[in-house]
């Protein structure tokens, strides 16, 4: 549990949270019931929460902040009501929305007895007048002083840059200085900025519940480090492993282009990058540090840019379709199922599914059985290809081979893959071990379908590291229908005749036959 200086929590508070589907509410939501709190969600679509492992420790009320009628739905019996919500990226009157949305959210609080309202907004410059400022800091300093105007009590913490996954400003930043190793960008990168890492923010939100009722104004937010964008690329350049980034500014290069610029280069949509980027002109620095007062500093925390920055997963956790679910447990900064697809960094994917007249077992007995002696159930010159030129740079090449002919086990090296993990009987993954600008894993299931079905299903994942990893995909790409369609379709094959991959490939006449039956060739 979080506590603060001045007032303990000594009981659960019944909370509100708003946005349970956005970045910061979809992780807050754990951290409150850890706390032993009581949550209920407002939420326009509760189907986007249902895949939650905190999905049935909460209440889920379906609305809209703009609607009055469930807002006070919502907010009956509720002691904090969180407001994690904005309309960026909704189009040019999202100012007009958020203004709306956070009166009716303050006047149904004061109506129905709420005792706080959180709220976290964006850190703006304090020598800058608010009508300077660019739509998107300006929407969030006007919903911050309607929640200190309102009667209810208002915790209002004010954040520049959030660094952890699916935080728009950090996607950016991520994807800039993925992709390019030499950057021509606007004059922004000189601006100062001071960036906080989202276990801290989380840190605060939870605390902010217990705040003295006397407690009713804004407080800034940020990490111990000042960084300019120009070196938090650079940062997160030798963090992810990079290269050192060559960052050219050109002062030409006004926020609008800019905003297309980035959209050209990150998956970032437009409409959420071109209000941050002309946000990116203003100097955003803490002045005050007064939430110490209620949220002590722990030891480390909070946390220097470093160590905040998201990228530990890409080593350890277990790669999916997006890196939605590949948290690592208990780091908040990873990814959420409900985060936009354009985050988390890039993850390339060929996936295939057939199914096939044949039980589990006998489909499991031919992956399992995949790769030295027994081959790759595709293209055999590929393969070759492939594992030569992987030796020709240094790599280990086709050369290892495999332990045992028949079982698998966790750590087993497989030509030049390795065993990551094995689900007996339903699910093998093989991280890459060959020479690559990125990180490949290939994983192969064994499933039943509704209709009582075997099926297979395949996908090869590929992260790139940096803008040659991004050219090395798509110049492979064009093969991948012969090299993994091929594969599936002849594993699938091999299953349906009860043949293993030893008994088709350990002898030249079967190999022969295996050819001409599509199991092995092309």
């Amino acid at each position: 549990m979080v506590e603060t200086s001045r007032q303990p929590t000594v009981k659960p508070l019944n909370c509100l949270v708003t946005g349970a589907s956005g970045y910061i509410g979809g992780r807050l939501i754990p951290e409150l019931l850890r706390a032993g709190h009581r949550v209920r969600c407002l939420a326009r679509s509760p189907g986007k929460l249902r895949d939650h492992p905190w999905a049935a420790d909460v209440e889920t009320v379906q609305g809209d902040v703009t609607d009055q009628g469930s807002v006070a739905s919502a907010m009956r019996g509720i002691d904090v009501a969180y407001y994690l919500v904005h309309a960026l990226g909704s189009g040019r009157g999202f100012e007009d929305t958020d203004r709306a949305a956070a009166r009716t959210f303050a006047e149904q609080a004061h109506a129905l007895g709420v005792r706080r309202i959180v709220y976290l907004g964006g850190l703006t410059p304090h020598d800058v007048p608010e009508r300077s400022l660019s739509p998107h800091l300006r929407s969030r300093a006007e919903v911050g002083r309607i929640f200190l105007d309102a009667p209810v009590p208002a915790t209002v913490l004010r954040a520049a840059v959030v660094i952890g996954s699916g935080s728009a400003s950090f996607e950016m930043l991520r994807y800039l200085t993925e992709r390019l190793p030499l950057m021509v960008t606007p004059s922004w990168v000189h601006t100062r900025t001071q960036p906080i890492g989202v276990r801290d923010v989380l840190r605060y939100l939870v605390a902010s519940a217990s705040m003295p009722d006397d407690v009713d104004r804004a407080f800034d937010i940020g990490g111990p480090d000042v960084l300019t964008y120009r070196e938090m690329m650079r940062r997160y350049a030798v963090v992810a492993g990079l290269r050192r980034r060559l960052i050219v500014p050109v002062p030409v290069l006004t926020p609008r282009l800019s905003s297309h610029w980035v959209g050209l280069v990150t998956p970032v949509p437009a409409s959420i990058a071109g209000p941050l980027t002309e946000s990116l002109r203003h100097e955003v620095v803490c002045k005050e540090h007064d939430i110490v007062r209620y949220v002590p500093d722990l030891p480390g925390r909070p946390l220097p840019f470093d160590e905040a920055l998201a990228l530990r997963r890409v080593r350890e956790a277990q790669v999916v379709t997006r890196w939605s679910s590949a948290a690592v447990p208990g780091a908040p900064s990873d990814p959420l199922p409900t985060d936009p697809d354009w985050a988390g960094g890039s993850l390339y994917l060929d996936e295939r599914q057939l199914t096939l007249d044949a039980s589990g077992e006998s489909l499991w007995k031919v992956i399992e059985g995949i790769g030295g002696d027994n081959g790759w159930y595709s293209f055999p010159l590929a393969w070759a290809v492939r594992g030569w030129l992987d030796r020709f740079v240094g790599g280990v090449g086709l050369r290892r081979g495999r332990r045992d002919a028949e079982r698998l086990r966790v750590g087993d090296s497989l030509d030049f893959w390795r065993v990551e993990e094995i689900d007996p009987g339903r699910m093998l993954r093989l991280r890459a071990e060959m020479r690559l600008p990125g990180l490949a894993w290939l994983e192969m299931y064994a499933a039943t379908d509704e209709e009582g079905r075997t099926r297979y299903r395949q996908r090869a994942l590929f992260h790139p590291r940096g803008l040659l990893g991004h050219a090395y995909w798509w110049s492979v790409s064009p093969f991948h229908a012969v090299v993994f369609g091929g594969m599936a379709r002849n594993i699938t094959q091999a299953a349906a005749k009860g043949m293993s991959a030893r008994r088709a490939t350990s002898h030249p006449d079967r190999i022969r036959t295996a050819r001409r039956d599509g199991r092995s060739g092309q």
